[in-house]
């Protein structure tokens, strides 16, 4: 006797970053038949791969602090991660190397960083250990009742308050910080979490806090071949369950029928009608280029005026010739200043003389991704977004150099000399490139007002059928963030 298969409901994703890929494979597992439409020409969105000259550069993201997050989706298609994915744990997590030379080995051992903070000043053991219990309560409730929790009701968001009171999440990071170390170069080590995510420690609520916990609890961890293996990955899982993934795909505009999202139109002039349509793309950008005007309510374009963005990122990828087996993993280079360069580029929208820096060398870990007897890195400067007014099409080539003899005078000796291959990313790519409303490399800025039930819902609230992922909605940006905004999906999206 012949049976009859329904036809499993369309659900379109526009965009592949690693939101877009974590929606996909969970609406696959519920029963969709998942398009996932990309505008580049390789998946990943930020977590691009540059491969040029024998040299593999991540674009984005090289930080795996919630492996478990991933592993869950490896699940949903009853396939083991560990079978597709090589993840190594690094240690120390980061080098904080401070403009004076000294520096701090910032790791998940207890004693060692006990011993490193000792160096500094030994009264701030007691404050870490308070700390620590405070970020750890900062950690169950964000986990538990923040992450992967839709907050598309006011009602659901009072009912955390309580909790988050408990949290002191009205203080800043750095207030939080502050209230347990004296020393200032430790305030520094213990504040700069929010950078990762696109927020100034002096302003992005406590909550974020529980990056430290997170890191602490679950580890820091590269997946070898660089992240993209990751990317692809995911690909295949999506490609496992009968998705399909169109590279070299834009999409025009989201159709809308009485207010409700009937699919997509594509920059070819070509429709694609779906159940469901996932946005991917930038919350501001979903909004304000894709939806018609008549149908927000909510996010109009003087709301989207008034929201604040994200700082942007300047990061300039290069192999040398040489290695330098004396730069661990993950560096971060502090300059002399930290308050008032932060303030240059979150509130100022200045490019400042001075910077700190991110320096990334994968093939500390994986040697791999660079030819034999050469390193792979990329240094990552965070800079204001494109209200700046800096012409980076005349800036990058000048203040790529500096950052070069700052690097070559510090950490790279012969740098200069060094470079074999080279490739810039401004926030003019961020725009152009990355679809990103003002070039902010990680959408809206994580402050209070713009946190939970206040930043645009995975539900859209203008446009039934029509959901949000990504570092715009909530619960933000850094992979753990846009992973769990997918997950919040098996909540709110019908079943099929």
């Amino acid at each position: 006797m012949a049976y009859v298969v329904a036809e499993r409901p369309p659900a379109i994703v526009i965009g592949s970053g690693f939101g877009g890929l974590a929606a996909a494979i969970r609406l696959g597992a519920r029963g969709y038949r998942v398009t996932l439409l990309e505008k580049l020409d390789k998946p990943g969105g930020r977590a691009y791969v540059y491969a040029q000259d024998g040299f593999t550069f991540d674009a984005g993201p090289t930080i795996v602090t919630a492996p478990f997050l991933l592993e869950e989706l490896w699940s949903l298609c009853e396939r083991r991660m560990a079978d597709d994915i090589d993840l190594r744990a690094i240690t120390p997590y980061y080098r904080i190397r401070f403009d004076d030379g000294s520096h701090f080995d910032y790791s998940g051992d207890h004693a060692a960083m006990k011993a490193e903070i000792a160096r500094f000043d030994a009264r701030d053991i007691a404050g870490y250990e308070r700390y620590l219990e405070a970020s750890a309560t900062l950690y169950d409730i964000g986990f538990d009742k923040l992450l992967t929790v839709s907050f598309d009701s006011f009602g659901k968001m009072l009912r955390t308050v309580p909790d988050l009171f408990r949290g002191q999440f009205f203080r800043s990071v750095h207030g939080l910080v502050a209230r347990h170390f004296r020393h200032p170069k430790l305030r520094m080590v213990f504040s700069f979490h929010p950078l990762l995510i696109g927020g100034n420690p002096f302003t992005a609520t406590a909550v974020y806090a529980l990056i430290a916990q997170l890191e602490r609890r679950h580890g820091i961890h590269f997946a070898m071949g660089g992240t993209g293996s990751l990317v692809k990955g995911l690909v295949s899982l999506i490609e496992g369950q009968g998705g399909e993934l169109r590279l070299n795909t834009p999409v025009s505009r989201i159709c809308v029928e009485d207010r409700r999202a009937v699919g997509v139109e594509l920059s070819t002039g070509e429709r694609l009608m779906a159940n469901v349509v996932v946005s991917n793309a930038d919350a501001a950008a979903t909004y304000r280029w894709l939806l018609p005007d008549a149908v927000r309510d909510r996010w109009t374009d003087s709301k989207l005026d008034r929201a604040r963005y994200s700082m942007s990122l300047f990061v300039w990828y290069f192999g040398t010739g040489r290695r330098y087996p004396d730069v661990p993993h993950h560096m971060i280079l502090l300059g002399p200043r930290y308050r008032s360069l932060l303030a240059d580029i979150f509130d100022h929208k200045v490019l400042a003389d001075d910077f700190s820096l991110y320096l990334h060398r994968p093939t500390a870990t994986d040697s791999s991704l660079a030819p034999a007897g050469c390193d792979a890195f990329y240094v990552l400067s965070p800079v204001p977004h494109l209200d700046s007014g800096v012409d980076w099409t005349e800036a990058a080539e000048g203040y790529r150099a500096r950052i070069a003899r700052y690097l070559a005078a510090t950490v790279l000796p012969g740098l200069e000399q060094q470079v074999v291959s080279s490739r810039l990313l401004t926030p003019m790519d961020f725009r152009e490139r990355l679809f990103s409303v003002k070039g902010a490399a990680f959408s809206l800025e994580p402050v209070l007002t713009q946190t939970a039930w206040f930043r645009p819902h995975n539900r859209s609230e203008d446009v039934e059928g029509l959901y949000l992922v990504g570092a715009g909605t909530h619960p933000g940006a850094g992979m753990p963030g846009v992973i769990s905004s997918a997950k919040v999906l098996d909540e709110i999206v019908p079943d099929p």
